[in-house]
C-alpha cells in the first residue's frame, strides 16, 4: 500500500462495501442464491428444507429475486402435484460471482490489515515529560 516505510497500510476502501449486491446481500437471499448456484435447480420444498423458512417468508425472497432477474421460476405438475422448481439465470450467476469477489477483495484488505497489526513493535523508547509528576 501506499505511504510511508513502515505506515500502517491505509483503512478498507470503503467502495468495496458499495459494490454489495443489496438484493444478494440479505442474509437468507444469500443463502438462496448460495445453494442454487451449487445445484442446476431446486424445488421450493427443498428449499424450504434446507433453509428452514416459512413458506410466506421464502415466496417474498424469490420474489425478490425473480424480480431482479437472477432466477428463472419453472412451475409444473408431478403425480397432479404443483412443483416449482428454481435456477439461476445466467444475470443471477453473473451477480452471485461478483458478489463473492467482491467480498474477497473486502477480507484481503481486512487480512492485510491484521497482518500488519500482528507484526511486532517496534522497540518503544520511554518518552520522559517533565513537569507531569513530581520526581522521586
Amino acid at each position: 500500500m501506499d505511504g510511508e516505510p513502515g505506515a500502517p497500510p491505509l483503512m478498507l476502501n470503503v467502495d468495496a462495501f458499495e459494490k454489495l449486491d443489496r438484493v444478494i446481500h440479505e442474509r437468507g437471499r444469500l443463502a438462496i442464491m448460495s445453494l442454487l448456484a451449487a445445484t442446476e435447480s431446486l424445488s421450493f420444498k427443498e428449499l424450504k428444507e434446507h433453509l428452514r423458512m416459512t413458506d410466506g417468508n421464502l415466496s417474498v425472497h424469490m420474489r425478490t429475486l425473480e424480480e431482479s432477474d437472477y432466477i428463472l421460476v419453472h412451475k409444473s405438475f408431478v403425480n397432479r402435484k404443483p412443483r416449482t422448481d428454481y435456477t439461476l439465470t445466467a444475470a443471477g450467476r453473473q451477480a452471485f460471482q461478483e458478489y463473492i469477489q467482491t467480498l474477497e477483495e473486502i477480507v484481503k484488505q481486512s487480512q492485510a490489515a491484521e497482518q500488519w497489526n500482528a507484526t511486532p513493535a517496534r522497540e518503544m523508547k520511554p518518552v520522559l515529560h517533565t513537569g507531569l509528576a513530581p520526581a522521586k
